[in-house]
């Protein structure tokens, strides 16, 4: 039996109610957003259809791509990465094109069979654990995808130009690149291209399962200049102390917040899901503008630095342990209007999975929080218990072209993977 349905009967023995049970749990929620409805995207659902399998993992990262068939609206990639076309557990990535009613138009499947996409996976290859919407690389006028494999012997990068329907036009692989993980970040060398990150949790940098985060800097033909990434971990980099045996720092997701307190530095979010003995954390990172080493940092977790949420502990049902608090994040600019960028991140294993937006203070401290489940938020979603939602999250942009902006929140473990695709209009 969980923590939270042990307290409920001890609670509810003592005349204690499942609301005052919320309440020793967390705080009440900042509310900084109006929720404006969410559209599922799964299998037979919000206009997708894909044959989808259980198991497939579709949801297990996505990222806003841009107008890709010149309709007007934004459209989305999304990572399946344990499909099985070619091989078992080979992996696939969609092309989902929007309307602008937030439902799903079409889609594009790009696998071993299907898409376009000329390449010889291996069982096991994981293609589409990390996806990134990377703009237009080979200034056709449509925009591009990284994709990442991170399994050996093939763990490699793929940079790959679309064509107008979603289909593979042609593609630059990045070999011996490990991305458990993928985020873009901005173009922040100021060559006129998109920068991405690599996350990799498992590296042995410094100790076991430390992880690490590489930033990859790309040359005009799609090429990964690797003698220019910036690594960062226990050892390099610039991160000094701070990160323990287990921690997996750089989770699935890293986000580019900018300069929240205006010294000309950025702010890099970065997660280490499995630290505080599962629990999770955040570190905000400062980032040398030149260099792009690690000039300071702040931790963000249970009882530090403005997170008063009490998180979980103890082993899930699918054998991790934890929260998993910063398991995934993506930043969605200045939501409560005080000119400071938040953050949305989650806990995909606190109960069905809760997902958090951060309100930041400019010295990188929290504000205050929205939490987003099955409860609160404002979306009346109907959640599994062991839905994992937050395992993945993405900003989608102003899909509607009202004002709004869709953050895409990934669940639906168990079964063939979901993507909620919420609608916030910012106070």
């Amino acid at each position: 039996m969980k923590i939270h349905a042990i307290l409920f009967v001890i609670l509810t023995a003592i005349g204690c109610s499942q609301d005052a049970l919320n309440g020793e749990i967390a705080s009440a929620n900042s509310t900084g957003y109006q929720a404006e409805g969410v559209t599922i995207i799964k299998e037979g659902y919000g206009g997708f259809s894909a044959n989808l399998e259980n198991g497939d993992r579709f949801g297990r990262d996505h990222d806003l791509v841009g107008d890709v068939n010149g309709d007007g609206t934004a459209d989305f990639v999304v990572g399946a990465r344990s499909d099985d076309d070619g091989e078992v557990d080979a992996g696939a990535v969609y092309i989902v094109f929007m309307n602008k009613d937030g439902s799903v138009k079409s889609n594009q499947k790009i696998s071993m069979t299907e898409g376009g996409f000329s390449e010889s996976l291996n069982a096991g290859n994981f293609f589409g654990y990390g996806v990134a919407g990377i703009g237009d690389y080979d200034a056709d006028g449509i925009p591009d995808i990284a994709v990442s494999a991170p399994v050996p012997p093939n763990h490699s990068l793929y940079i790959i130009h679309l064509n107008a329907d979603g289909t593979v036009k042609n593609f630059v692989k990045n070999r011996n690149i490990i991305a458990n993980g993928l985020s873009a970040i901005g173009d922040i060398n100021e060559d006129g291209r998109i920068d991405v990150v690599a996350c990799n949790p498992g590296s042995d940098e410094g100790g076991t399962d430390r992880g690490a985060i590489s930033i990859l800097y790309l040359n005009a033909d799609s090429q990964v200049e690797l003698t220019k990434s910036t690594t960062i971990s226990s050892t390099q980099g610039g991160f000094g102390l701070g990160l323990e045996d287990g921690d997996q720092f750089g989770g699935r997701e890293v986000a580019m917040l900018g300069d929240l307190d205006g010294d000309g530095n950025k702010e890099l979010a970065v997660g280490a899901f499995m630290s505080n003995q599962g629990k999770g954390a955040i570190w905000i990172l400062s980032l040398d503008k030149d260099s792009h080493q690690v000039l300071s940092k702040i931790k963000l977790t249970e009882g530090m630095n403005g997170f008063t949420d009490k998180l979980v502990e103890g082993v899930n049902p699918n054998g991790t342990y934890g929260a998993n608090l910063g398991h995934a994040m993506a930043s969605a600019g200045d939501i409560d209007g005080d000119g400071i960028p938040d953050l949305i991140t989650g806990a995909n294993q606190q109960y069905e999975g809760w997902a958090y937006i951060l309100y930041l203070n400019a010295d990188k401290t929290i504000k205050s929080f929205d939490r987003i489940n099955a409860n609160e938020g404002g979306f009346n979603l109907n959640l599994a218990a062991e839905e994992r939602f937050s395992r993945s999250i993405s900003y989608g942009g102003d899909v509607k072209g009202d004002g709004s902006f869709a953050i895409n929140i990934g669940g639906g473990a168990g079964g063939t993977g979901t993507l909620y695709t919420l609608y916030l209009r910012a106070k």
